[in-house]
């Protein structure tokens, strides 16, 4: 059978909707006994995520394939809608390699045909207004109105949700997500974002630099698409140098490398026509499937000595900043560019000549050096109250333990003293960021239930990532724990007067404590009120719990009472 797509049938100039999809893959799937079409969870939309896989030996267990020693490819398409290539290619690809009986000896290759299965029926032929073709595609929201390529941490979608119960259950090696760029001119179709060099683990980021980069870059220009890193410009055209990506763990390359998985935002360049769009996507694609089946081995040993590595870890990195002193040279073409009266405000805009195009040496800067690091505890306790966070562990494969009993636990606390937040609300968030901690070490009671997390697993990154306030996406940073930062309690001056007047009394050292703080600050030796509320935020009459991360850290090896 020689199915043909909506896309070919369309003469290559529209992009196929969900329904039409679904049906294509699950017509496949009763074609081709080599694949199965399965479906995880829900989405927002109220419709569950497809996965179609394809196996060579019809092994569609991936406990059984990861016992078998076989690779796993994901790819996913549509998290932007508007950016369908990876859509049309995917049918394409899966119906050629059935068809062809190519289908790879050591790969099981898995396809999400569309994630934002929202914003795919939301059809337009304007959301994307820089975009040349299809005729009509989705939109990038969900109807939450999410960008889901902003959701793989704070998880406010169900299509995340379902997403990372995929992604938990087959454990790809190997991960591609499907994109459309936006932004400056040059001739290139297709540009990539691989997992950042520098922050994935050192035993993946080798072969990635070395090897697998490398031959994407060989392949793509023997099959007609020379590629360049994406162009994320430090000016306004590419000439004055291009920036390394740095994917926090939002983004779906920074999340799946929390799992020791080498990830890839493939982006096309919006400008280009559409079936050159589609078929540099297919090529690309194609070359994944073919380095990583050549590679099956190595990639499978990589992957374990990083679980294994991850593992034994003690120091963990939560943010990364930008080398600006280090660059390397590359061959860009582009387009002379220039400017011209704007032909709406009269004011300078700026233009690409296609009739002039160029082959330049241009920067790139692509270096990250640590910025913050932490040290990592024996395991972090989190009170049971805090569900959510437990859920999102699990879903994500971390082993959580529960106390079998009331218990009091030796642990260190973090006390919040500042951070910033955002004045603008970000998919759907406040966020926070530029965290600053006070570590206390006391003693906490804990109860049946509370959960405890080891930090002895290949899941490491994940926890130390989530749960540590300085990282960049930590739960806290994405307002899960804002609930500690207003006091539940206060006092009422007239009468706190006396009461502080007697805590002074009785209290040498506070007494000491304020007078200190007053020789220090001459405006705060002026204030009553604050030097009021220093008295009682130094006294046992001040909440424990106000500022005070409750993940709390066990730094010492104490013997708990485990379910």
């Amino acid at each position: 059978m020689a199915q043909k797509t909506p896309f070919e049938s369309s003469g290559k100039n529209k992009t196929t909707t969900y329904n039409e999809a679904i049906s294509y893959y699950e017509n496949i799937a009763k074609t081709y006994p080599q694949a199965k079409l399965f479906t995880y969870g829900s989405t927002d939309f109220g419709k569950p995520l497809h996965l179609l896989v394809l196996s060579r030996d019809r092994v569609f267990d991936p406990i059984a394939i990861r016992k078998n020693n076989k690779r796993i490819l994901l790819i996913n398409n549509g998290i932007h809608p508007g950016e369908p290539e990876g859509i049309d290619a995917s049918m394409m690809l899966a119906r050629d390699l059935l068809k062809t009986d190519q289908l790879p000896k050591d790969v099981v290759i898995c396809i999400i045909p569309v994630y934002n299965i929202d914003g795919s029926f939301n059809r337009t032929s304007t959301s994307r207004a820089n975009q040349n073709g299809p005729i009509a595609y989705g939109f990038r929201g969900n109807s939450k109105n999410l960008d889901l390529n902003r959701d793989f941490i704070k998880t406010d979608s169900k299509n995340s949700a379902a997403f990372q119960l995929i992604f938990n259950s087959w454990q790809p090696e190997v991960f591609v997500d499907t994109h459309t760029s936006n932004g400056a001119d040059y001739q290139y179709v297709m540009t990539l974002i691989p997992t950042q060099k520098d922050k994935l683990n050192s035993i993946l980021s080798a072969y990635l630099t070395k090897t697998l980069v490398p031959d994407l870059y060989t392949e793509m220009e023997k099959k007609g698409y020379p590629m360049i890193p994406y162009v994320n410009s430090f000016g306004e055209i590419p000439e004055t140098g291009i920036a390394g990506f740095i994917e926090s763990p939002r983004y779906s390359t920074g999340y799946v490398a929390l799992h020791n998985t080498i990830g890839f935002m493939p982006e096309t360049h919006m400008l280009k026509s559409y079936d050159l769009r589609v078929d540099a996507t297919y090529k690309l694609l194609q070359t994944y499937i073919n380095v990583v089946q050549r590679d099956a081995k190595i990639i499978g040993e990589n992957k374990r000595k990083a679980d294994e590595f991850v593992a034994a870890q003690k120091e963990f990195l939560l943010e990364w900043k930008l080398n600006k002193t280090l660059a390397n040279d590359l061959s860009f073409k582009g387009y002379e560019s220039g400017h011209k009266a704007s032909e709406v405000s009269g004011a300078d805009r700026l233009f690409y000549d296609r009739s002039k195009p160029f082959t330049k040496t241009i920067k790139e800067w692509n270096n990250y050096e640590p910025a913050t690091s932490v040290q990592k505890p024996v395991a972090y306790i989190i009170p049971k109250a805090w569900d959510r966070i437990i859920d999102l562990l699990k879903l994500n494969n971390v082993r959580v333990d529960e106390l079998k009993s009331d218990v009091k636990v030796p642990v260190e606390s973090y006390y919040i003293t500042d951070f910033k937040t955002s004045a603008k609300p970000y998919e759907g968030h406040y966020l926070h960021s530029a965290v600053k901690i006070s570590p206390v070490h006391h003693t906490l009671q804990y109860y049946a239930g509370d959960a405890v997390v080891y930090v002895n697993q290949k899941t490491n990154r994940f926890i130390v990532e989530t749960l540590e306030p300085q990282a960049t996406d930590s739960y806290f940073n994405w307002n899960f724990f804002d609930s500690i930062l207003d006091m539940k309690e206060h006092y009422s001056a007239y009468i706190f007067e006396d009461t502080a007047a007697e805590l002074l009394k009785n209290n040498p050292e506070l007494k000491n404590k304020l007078a200190a703080k007053k020789a220090a600050d001459a405006d705060f030796a002026k204030n009553g009120a604050a030097q009021l509320d220093f008295v009682y935020k130094n006294s046992d009459y001040y909440e424990k719990t106000h500022n005070r991360y409750p993940v709390a850290r066990l730094v010492t090896d104490v013997k708990l009472d485990l379910k």
